[in-house]
């Protein structure tokens, strides 16, 4: 089933996602439909705060973007529980654009570290620590942020956050345009 994606002002994008355990009601059920519903809208990653759930789930499809990738060909992947244990400060930062579903029509350049120490589990509840790089640490940290309350956003410095002020109140005013189901968080 494809889920509303919850935009920008949704309280439940604010609040820190709890962990979860292998009796989760429906588990399997709601990394399905996460799965149609970030097929639906074109992404290529989904945290399940921003299908108004406050747990710790994130779905991750880089296959998308394979031909110019071609290292994440067939990359499709749970993370259940995820956490990252340490950014990598002394590793390259790049500068890189990045864009959100629950902030359509926002789009602005962030600068992350290029590696970072995760621990997961994948859809069988087992274990992961791995130290991760390249594009997949920008997208878990993007996504992994929405499981902290964070955005990326809150990653810009003031003086850009200051220039998109007119499209952040748009959002929380229900004024936007996109190609998938939403939840606005009209007032």
């Amino acid at each position: 089933m494809i889920l509303p994606i919850y935009i920008y002002g949704q309280p439940v994008l604010r609040k820190v996602s709890e962990d979860i355990t292998p009796d989760y009601p429906n588990l399997q059920q709601l990394i399905s439909d996460m799965w149609e519903t970030l097929a639906e809208s074109d992404g290529i990653g989904l945290a399940a705060p921003q299908i108004g759930r406050n747990i710790r789930l994130v779905v991750i499809d880089l296959d998308l973007l394979s031909d110019d990738l071609p290292e994440y060909k067939g990359f499709k992947k749970v993370f259940i529980n995820p956490h990252i244990i340490e950014l990598d400060e002394d590793s390259p930062h790049e500068n890189l654009e990045e864009g959100c579903l629950s902030l359509p029509g926002i789009h602005e350049r962030v600068n992350r570290p290029t590696r970072i120490h995760v621990r997961y589990q994948d859809e069988q509840f087992q274990e992961h620590d791995e130290w991760v790089t390249g594009y997949l640490s920008r997208v878990m940290q993007h996504e992994f942020d929405h499981l902290d309350a964070h955005m990326f956003i809150d990653h810009i410095s003031p003086l850009r956050k200051q220039l998109i002020q007119g499209k952040l109140k748009a959002l929380l005013q229900g004024r936007y345009r996109c190609g998938y189901r939403t939840k606005a968080a009209v007032r």
